[in-house]
């Protein structure tokens, strides 16, 4: 698959899989998303969590190579796919720089446009889209 392709199909999917590591210990969670070229944003919102010092902001700090990947299934297996995004993460914080990601989340959720994330902001740049599909 192509990489724009690639980021194109990552773009419709509205749930990927954010993967961090520390040291030899992997970490992942789902979460949402906007793209926007080849940067990838997401926020940390205001649902329940453990603990505001989350795990993969702490691991983006120590080590900024993340990996996402989103796919989709479908009984009619003739239209499964999956893209994975590798590259470089950094935390965002302060308003001016979380306005414009938070914004793209906004417009892609409409949960966000009624309660906009809180942040931070995970900004993931984009080094390699990669991806498969049975069609």
């Amino acid at each position: 698959m192509k990489p724009d392709e690639a980021r194109r199909l990552f773009s419709t999917a509205r749930v990927a899989r954010l993967a961090t590591s520390a040291g030899s210990t992997p970490h992942v969670v789902p979460f949402t998303f906007a793209v926007d070229g080849d940067v990838v944003y997401t926020a940390v919102d205001a649902k329940p969590k453990s603990t505001t010092n989350l795990r993969r902001l702490r691991n983006i700090r120590d080590n900024p190579a993340v990996a996402l990947l989103a796919d989709h299934y479908d009984e009619d297996w003739a239209s499964l796919w999956w893209v994975r995004a590798d590259g470089l993460a950094r935390v965002v914080t302060g308003a001016e720089a979380m306005a414009r990601p938070i914004r793209l989340l906004a417009d892609r959720y409409p949960q966000y446009a009624a309660s906009p994330p809180g942040g931070p902001v995970i900004a993931i740049q984009v080094a390699r889209w990669s991806g498969w599909s049975a069609s």
